[in-house]
């Protein structure tokens, strides 16, 4: 009797140890395949942030001619940032720079949208002449962009960008958790129903992020008569309104959308939704740059433009979502976007004169008088009705 509940005993053990080992290979077979579903970055196609920079500073040094750069730093509780802002064209004269239009180009405002980056890359290359555009004439593209300065900030959020290189794939904030895009003081800090704290933390006060502020002063300082963000996460081409369902009326509405149509039937052959931002995506984003620009600083054309998007990717391969992974698509993308900004480069003189004026602000709040507690006043916001323009085909 004792020898058979002995057996017993032992049959059950390995049995249980057999289990147990079986629920352990099991798990981390699981977990190998949670890691293998999450793209890591392949370093052979994208630069980390410091060779993307140092290749750029490069480049620059390579074309004084033509390009320059300065930093642009400030901080504010501890937390400090600085941005490199590449400007091509002249305007060492203030009679010079005034008869010339202006455009400001900015990417990597979020830090996992590293393919943003790269077109930067890509489009100062093209400008100092180290790439040619195989379909445009160069002479041609030259008298064009003698009329015009270009100022290109290559990496918006360099301190979200080390977050995600050091292994946070997902991160879009800033290097201390707020959304530079949810910064700005149009409608900021209204919070939606379906509101992503993680997502889209607009920081205590508009323009309490210091690369926020930096982004202000420029705007400001410089007048730009096209702004354009660019981000990755879908292929879109917005107008503002970011944070109401409403579209521009008027002559800004037949301006901006002529201008977006033409780009749209040039490069993206049906693929891009065109419209305002907080009627075309389903939800308002409260607090943007592009908002911002076009309602305060008075840009004449501002625009968003989101350049790539896998819908097929998981939440969580959030690398795999916001950009190329393949040699051939990773390329197709820069030469298809590259040469969608050179097309942009010709049309702006046609689509707002050559002496566009800028509309002047009424009163200019002070970064001080924002960090003090001052808020612009709110505008109210509508209905969830979408909208959108016919896509070209």
């Amino acid at each position: 009797m004792a020898l058979s509940i002995f057996l017993l005993l032992s049959i059950s053990i390995s049995y249980l140890v057999f289990f147990q080992d079986l629920l352990l290979s099991v798990n981390a077979q699981n977990q190998n395949i949670t890691q293998d579903s999450v793209t890591p970055i392949n370093y052979d196609l994208y630069h980390s942030s410091r060779n993307l920079m140092g290749e750029i500073r490069a480049l620059v040094r390579r074309h004084p001619d033509k390009l320059t750069m300065e930093t642009l730093k400030a901080a504010n509780k501890g937390y400090g940032a600085q941005i490199n802002v590449v400007t091509y064209g002249k305007e060492n004269e203030e009679k010079d720079k005034r008869s010339k239009l202006r455009i400001l180009l900015s990417f990597g405002q979020h830090g996992r949208e590293l393919i943003t980056t790269e077109l930067a890359l890509r489009i100062l290359s093209i400008l100092s002449e180290e790439i040619l555009l195989p379909s445009m004439d160069q002479a041609s593209l030259n008298s064009v962009l003698d009329k015009l300065v270009i100022k290109v900030v290559p990496m918006e959020n360099p301190n979200g960008r080390k977050v995600v290189e050091a292994g946070d794939l997902c991160e879009r904030r800033n290097g201390r958790g707020v959304d530079l895009n949810r910064n700005w003081s149009v409608d900021w800090g209204k919070k939606e129903k379906d509101y992503d704290p993680y997502e889209e933390n607009p920081g205590v006060a508009p323009f309490s992020e210091p690369e926020s502020q930096i982004m202000r002063k420029l705007a400001i300082s410089f007048e730009p008569h096209l702004w354009i963000n660019v981000h990755s996460g879908m292929e879109a081409l917005f107008m503002p309104y970011d944070h109401k369902n409403t579209t521009l009326d008027g002559l800004p509405l037949k301006r901006m959308k002529s201008f977006l149509e033409e780009v749209s039937h040039h490069h993206c052959q049906g693929r891009c939704m065109i419209g305002s931002g907080g009627g075309s995506v389903g939800y308002f984003a409260h607090g943007t740059a592009t908002d911002f620009m076009y309602d305060v600083v008075g840009v004449p054309m501002a625009f968003t433009f989101e350049i790539y998007g896998d819908g097929t990717a998981s939440s969580k391969d959030c690398f795999k979502m916001f950009n190329p992974i393949d040699p051939a698509t990773y390329n197709r993308v820069l030469s298809d976007w590259s040469a969608t900004f050179f097309t942009i480069f010709k049309l702006v003189p046609l689509q707002i004169g050559e002496k566009a004026p800028i509309l002047k602000l009424e009163k200019l709040v002070s970064i001080d008088e924002y960090l003090d507690g001052y808020l612009m006043e709110r505008r109210n916001r509508y209905g969830k009705k979408m909208e959108n323009f016919k896509k070209q085909v």
